[in-house]
């Protein structure tokens, strides 16, 4: 089984904090490797560059990651309820993918985070389901057989992991949080493990 590419934005750390747990979730399943890896800001300046290396954090996604990987799990901080703009500008980006099929097949999870409680984590989750339907990608969520999934007071939905940071980015990671995320990490690998083994 090749890698799981876990892709991500992330401007204040919290949605990176996600993406490393799912990763961690993920390395639970027997032969499973995350892939960590981040889209580059966007600015409505274009002409300066950003470096082929960002200065912290995962490196930039390519075009080859999506080709070399058994699953995704796709990552954003919410925007006015949508994804964040470098998030949709990677994904638009894609065409010569769609065209190919070159995600066509392969299962694919989500993961946000907001600042506060109702501050559009399900229909971030959805927006990013959007483009992966068109890729014919395998969504995958989190089911009510996650005990945590019933009882948590912060993050977290069957349409994917999710955190509440906070007006000012003050709640860290729940442990109800951290539970979900992990277990959509194995659930998605876990997925890919049964996809591969039945090709």
């Amino acid at each position: 089984m090749n890698d799981i590419l876990v892709l991500y934005y992330s401007r204040n750390g919290r949605t990176a904090q996600l993406a490393r747990l799912i990763a961690r979730g993920i390395e639970e399943v027997p032969g499973a490797r995350a892939r960590l890896r981040q889209v580059p800001p966007v600015a409505p300046v274009t002409e300066t560059a950003q470096p082929p290396v960002p200065d912290e954090g995962a490196p930039y996604v390519t075009k080859q990651d999506l080709v070399e990987c058994s699953g995704l799990a796709l990552g954003s901080p919410t925007r006015f309820g949508n994804m964040a703009a470098p998030l949709k500008h990677f994904l638009d980006s894609t065409g010569a993918e769609w065209a190919s099929g070159t995600l066509a097949g392969k299962p694919a999870a989500l993961f946000t985070s907001t600042s506060t409680m109702h501050g559009g984590q399900e229909s971030t989750l959805l927006t990013m389901a959007l483009p992966l339907l068109h890729h014919g990608m395998l969504l995958v969520g989190i089911p009510f057989t996650e005990p945590a999934l019933s009882i948590t007071q912060t993050g977290g939905s069957p349409y994917g992991a999710s955190h509440v940071a906070g007006s000012k980015g003050e709640n860290a990671i729940s442990e109800h949080e951290r539970e979900l995320a992990r277990a959509l990490g194995r659930r998605l690998a876990d997925t890919a493990r049964k996809l591969a083994a039945g090709a």
